[in-house]
């Protein structure tokens, strides 16, 4: 916070995405750097941490705003910079009654995870989507263990209610009768690649414990070159061996290897064997309204 206090000093009104550009200077920041993204994907990371930079000493009365995407130093500011701080962090605002009103107002807890960097070592966004990931990855783990407790019978229904969800294998109907009757030489099913059947997919299934090894995917590929198939979906609630990714990535045909981690993640993604808790919605400010 520090650093943009002291951009602000020269008394002049700058624009945030201007504080941006000549901080991340200033920081000698790479380009991949720069381009660093929260955990949502939806916003650089830098950019996040120096438009909260700028809010909290907004709060704090050391910056004012006198427009949208603007900011100055007010007199409070220049008096802290008088000072000499080492450094200006949470810790350090929290000496300004105004600050910790608005901390009171969001109901923060205190910074036990503040970095000496002198930023919390997670903005309001990330600290959402950090517990966000947690929830998934509870989620995921309990739906592959559910998954695995199933009848084989059941893995090849949630296979093809996850493949149709995803607008594989025509009409569930359709994918239905195709999974689980093939059984040929290890093709546990063949699906339409799209509701017009213009390709079609093989399927594998393998509701395992234990880690798929290479000999299975030859198997698997082997079966594709019988049927002269390109293109087949290999599932399993385990995981596979590196030899067997690695093998997969080399032959002719395109084979998906599909884990069990990743099986769990799709099935949430697309709705399959969960529902849906609780709703939140993250709002900004519309400046089109007041404008």
């Amino acid at each position: 916070m520090l650093p943009l206090l002291e951009l602000a000093s020269d008394g002049q009104t700058h624009h945030v995405h201007e504080a941006i550009e000549l901080l991340a200077q200033q920081f000698t920041l790479t380009d991949d750097e720069k381009r660093e993204l929260v955990p949502s994907g939806k916003q650089p990371k830098f950019q996040n941490r120096v438009s909260w930079a700028r809010t909290y000493m907004t709060k704090a009365d050391l910056l004012e705003s006198p427009k949208r995407g603007f900011f100055c130093i007010t007199e409070r500011g220049r008096q802290v910079l008088a000072e000499k701080p080492p450094v200006i962090n949470v810790k350090f605002l929290e000496q300004f009654e105004e600050f910790m009103s608005f901390r009171k107002l969001r109901h923060e807890r205190n910074d036990s995870t503040e970095s000496d960097s002198g930023f919390s070592e997670n903005t309001p966004e990330e600290s959402l989507e950090a517990a966000y990931q947690t929830i998934r990855e509870n989620l995921a783990d309990d739906i592959l263990r559910t998954v695995r407790n199933c009848s084989p019978e059941f893995f090849e229904q949630l296979v093809v209610d996850l493949l149709v969800r995803m607008g594989y294998g025509g009409s569930r109907q359709e994918a239905g009768q195709a999974i689980g009757r093939s059984g040929d030489e290890g093709i546990d099913g063949i699906i339409k690649e799209d509701r017009l059947g213009l390709d079609i997919i093989y399927v594998q299934a393998k509701r395992w414990e234990q880690v798929i090894s290479r000999p299975e995917v030859q198997k698997f590929a082997g079966a594709l070159q019988g049927q002269q198939a390109h293109k087949g979906v290999f599932i399993t609630t385990s995981a596979f061996s590196h030899e067997a990714i690695e093998y997969a990535k080399k032959i002719a045909s395109k084979i998906i290897l599909i884990e069990g981690t990743q099986l769990a993640y799709l099935m949430i993604d697309y709705g399959i064997g969960v529902t849906t808790a609780n709703t939140y919605e993250l709002k900004r400010i519309d400046s089109d309204y007041f404008e």
